[in-house]
C-alpha cells in the first residue's frame, strides 16, 4: 500500500535503444547489466528482444538469469569469464565472451569447447582497466584465429573519457587501437553511449548503447543527441503528512533546514532506503501535484521533506515525482554530487511498474 513505485515506460526503452542504432549506423548491442540498471533486465530484454542485435551483460549470472526467461538472442559477457569452467556454459547457452587477459585466451586454447564460440578480444586503449596491451593484441588475435575455438572475433575497446566531448583522450585512444589492430580483419566495436551520442567520426561495427538506453544523458551540459533520449524510469510516491511550519523551525535530522518564513512542509513516503541518494541536498529538485518544488532538509530512510509553500495544491495524497520525465534523473543525480548510473542501479525496495 505504500505508495512509492517506479514507473517504466518500455516503449520510451525501445525508442532510446532505435536512436542508437540509428545514430550509429551499426548494428548494437543493449547493455542490460546490474539488473537493467536498476529497470529490470528481463522485462527490458522481453522489451527489446524484436528490435535488439543482442545483450550485454556484466557475467554469466546475469546471463543464465535471461536465458532461464526465455531470451534466445546474443549475450556478450563483458566481463568475460572468471574460472575456466564456465566455458562449458557459454557453449551450453550460446553466449559471448569477451576476453581482457592472456590467461582468458590459455583457457580457451586448452579447452575442449564441443563448438566454437563468438570471442570479443579487448584492447586497453588507455583506460588502463581490463584489457590486452597494445604490444600483446595481434599475437593474441592469430592465436585465437588459429586455435580454431573462436567462430568470430570482434576487436573491441572501451573508452575513459567519452563524455567529455571537448577532451581529446577519445580520438587517442582510437590511435592506439588502430596502431594495434592493423593489417586484422575483424568486426570492431568502440562506441559506448557517450561515444554513440557524441563521437560520430570512431568507427564502429558494433555499438553498447548503456545509460543513453534508460534516457539519461552520460553527459554534464546540454547535448544534442542526448536531448533525444526520452525518460524510462518515472520514480514516484505522494505526500503523506503536511506541516504548517513559522520561521525558525527545523525540518528533519540535524536540523539540516531551519525555515527563515511561514513554510508548508510536505512529507514524501520515499528516501534513501528506497534508493534516493541520501546526499541530495536542499533545492533538489522534485515535482509534486504537477509543479516544480525542491527537496529540504537531510533525506532520511524512508521518507523526505519538500518545500509546499507555493503549491497550494498539494495536500496529503498529491502526486510527486522524484525523477522521471518532468524531473530529470542527471539533474537530482548532479544535485547529489552523483551520476544517474548510480542512483538507477541503488533503486530498491520500491515495486517496477511497467508500461508499453
Amino acid at each position: 500500500m505504500r505508495p512509492a513505485r517506479a514507473l517504466i515506460d518500455l516503449q520510451a526503452l525501445r525508442d532510446n535503444y532505435r536512436l542508437a542504432r540509428e545514430l550509429s549506423c551499426a548494428r548494437a548491442l543493449a547493455v542490460i547489466k546490474a539488473d537493467a540498471y536498476g529497470h529490470g533486465a528481463v522485462r527490458c530484454a522481453q522489451a527489446l528482444q524484436q528490435d535488439a542485435d543482442g545483450f550485454a551483460v556484466a557475467c554469466i549470472e546475469e546471463a543464465l538469469e535471461l536465458r532461464a526467461a526465455g531470451i534466445q538472442g546474443p549475450i556478450l559477457l563483458l566481463e568475460g569469464f572468471f574460472e575456466a569452467s564456465e566455458l562449458a556454459l557459454i557453449v551450453e547457452h550460446r553466449l559471448w565472451t569477451v576476453v581482457h587477459s592472456l590467461w582468458q585466451l590459455e583457457a580457451i586454447e586448452q579447452a575442449s569447447l564441443g563448438r566454437p564460440i563468438q570471442v570479443w578480444l579487448k584492447l586497453d586503449s588507455g583506460m588502463h582497466r581490463v584489457g590486452l596491451p597494445p604490444r600483446d593484441y595481434a599475437a593474441a588475435f592469430n592465436r585465437l584465429k588459429a586455435s580454431g575455438k573462436a567462430s568470430e572475433v570482434v576487436m573491441m575497446s572501451h573508452f575513459a573519457r567519452a563524455d567529455e566531448p571537448g577532451s581529446p583522450a577519445s580520438l587517442d585512444q582510437v590511435a592506439v587501437f588502430k596502431a594495434a589492430t592493423e593489417g586484422l580483419q575483424a568486426p570492431v566495436s568502440l562506441r559506448n553511449s557517450p561515444a554513440v551520442l557524441g563521437w560520430p567520426q570512431v568507427p564502429s561495427d558494433w555499438v553498447r548503447p548503456g545509460i543513453m538506453l534508460y534516457g539519461a544523458t552520460p553527459f554534464d551540459a546540454p547535448q544534442a543527441n542526448a536531448a533525444q533520449l526520452k525518460p524510462v524510469m518515472s520514480l514516484e510516491s505522494k505526500v503523506i503528512c503536511v506541516q504548517q511550519l513559522e520561521a525558525g523551525e527545523p525540518v528533519g535530522y540535524g536540523a539540516a533546514f531551519i525555515t527563515d518564513k511561514p513554510m508548508r512542509v510536505g512529507v514524501v513516503a520515499m528516501g534513501y532506503a528506497d534508493g534516493y541518494p541520501r546526499h541530495a541536498p536542499t533545492g533538489t529538485p522534485v515535482m509534486v501535484a504537477g509543479q516544480r518544488s525542491r527537496l529540504l532538509g537531510r533525506v532520511s530512510m524512508d521518507m523526505l521533506c519538500i518545500d509546499l509553500t507555493d503549491v497550494p495544491a498539494a495536500q496529503v495524497g498529491s502526486p510527486v515525482e522524484l525523477w522521471g520525465r518532468q524531473v530529470l534523473a542527471s539533474d537530482v543525480a548532479s544535485a547529489a554530487g552523483t551520476i544517474p548510473y548510480q542512483i538507477f542501479c541503488n533503486l530498491r525496495r520500491v515495486p517496477l511498474v511497467y508500461q508499453g
